[in-house]
């Protein structure tokens, strides 16, 4: 017997209702399957590809951006790269300035051409699903605002920068929790003082050029208050103000209940086991036995 038109109806509408629920579930449980940084994992810098003789960005055949790694580090023999959560110093000196690269550090100086680069918003995709398109790659955006001035001859450039890096936003429930990036930037530090101070290099084609970063993460797109309370100050391993309250309240209870427990039970036990001159420091007891504090007198011969 076939089901009438009103059952048909009210499957269909069943039917669409459930898929309208399932819908956030499912886009949730693909977002959380998505892979997502380790403590210490490796994120390699990648800058855009630029033309030494206009600071133009270079196109590919498919008419997009060319990125290309960041210059080779002589510490690691390595494009330069950051690693999640960590923080600290780091030094990239890079071997030899070569007449392009030269011009193409005028152009950062100038701010003719930023120096853009980008970071891998979270790591590649290992696992695809049959039948579904494996996700695009996505990235962040990391200028670094080089300072400096340009001579005739040379230029001088502030070596020294400072990095900020955020995750995105989530609770951290361990010291060294996994995460994706959120946003950052790179500038230099005391740029109007490079031709005098220590963290600076006079530059010529053919020399080296010493790089050291200052690296900060933050769990959350937003900086830490200054007027108020600071809810985070690193990535991993760090007192957060609830860690503090929970401490005080446990504290504070630990406290009521010692004294509850030692007034209430300790303290009545010991009194009911003396007598009354074990009670009164200047009194000597019931009948001139006890001299106080419990203890009696000696007989004198």
């Amino acid at each position: 017997m076939f089901p009438s038109l009103a059952g048909l109806r009210t499957q269909l509408c069943a039917l669409l209702v459930t898929a309208s629920l399932m819908a956030p579930v499912v886009a949730a449980t693909h977002e959380n399957a998505l892979p997502s940084y380790h403590y210490g994992a490796p994120i390699r810098v990648e800058c855009m590809n630029r033309s030494s003789e206009t600071g133009e960005h270079i196109e590919n055949a498919a008419h997009e951006i060319q990125w290309i790694p960041f210059p080779i580090c002589n510490e690691t023999s390595q494009p330069l790269q950051f690693h999640y959560g960590i923080e600290g110093e780091q030094n990239c000196t890079i071997p030899m300035i070569s007449d392009p690269f030269f011009h193409l550090l005028e152009f950062y100086i100038h701010s003719d051409a930023p120096l853009s680069c980008r970071l891998p918003a979270r790591p590649a995709a290992h696992v695809e699903v049959v039948g579904e398109k494996p996700p695009e790659q996505e990235y962040i955006p990391l200028v670094f605002a080089l300072a400096g001035t340009l001579q005739l001859s040379h230029m001088h450039i502030s070596t020294h920068m400072n990095v900020l890096l955020h995750s995105t936003p989530k609770h951290h429930l361990h010291p060294r929790d996994s995460g994706v990036l959120d946003s950052g930037t790179a500038y230099s530090t005391s740029p109007l003082t490079h031709m005098e101070g220590s963290a600076t290099r006079r530059l010529v084609i053919g020399d080296t050029l010493p790089l050291s970063f200052s690296v900060r993460w933050f769990p959350t797109p937003a900086l830490p208050k200054v007027a108020g309370k600071v809810e985070w100050s690193g990535m991993g391993g760090h007192i957060y103000a609830s860690t503090v309250f929970y401490s005080l309240v446990s504290f504070c209870a630990g406290v009521v209940v010692s004294a509850v427990y030692f007034f209430g039970s300790i303290l009545p036990r010991r009194l009911r086991g003396r007598g009354l001159g074990g009670a009164t420091p200047l009194g000597y007891g019931l009948n001139g036995v006890g001299n106080g504090w419990g203890y009696q007198k000696r007989a004198v011969d």
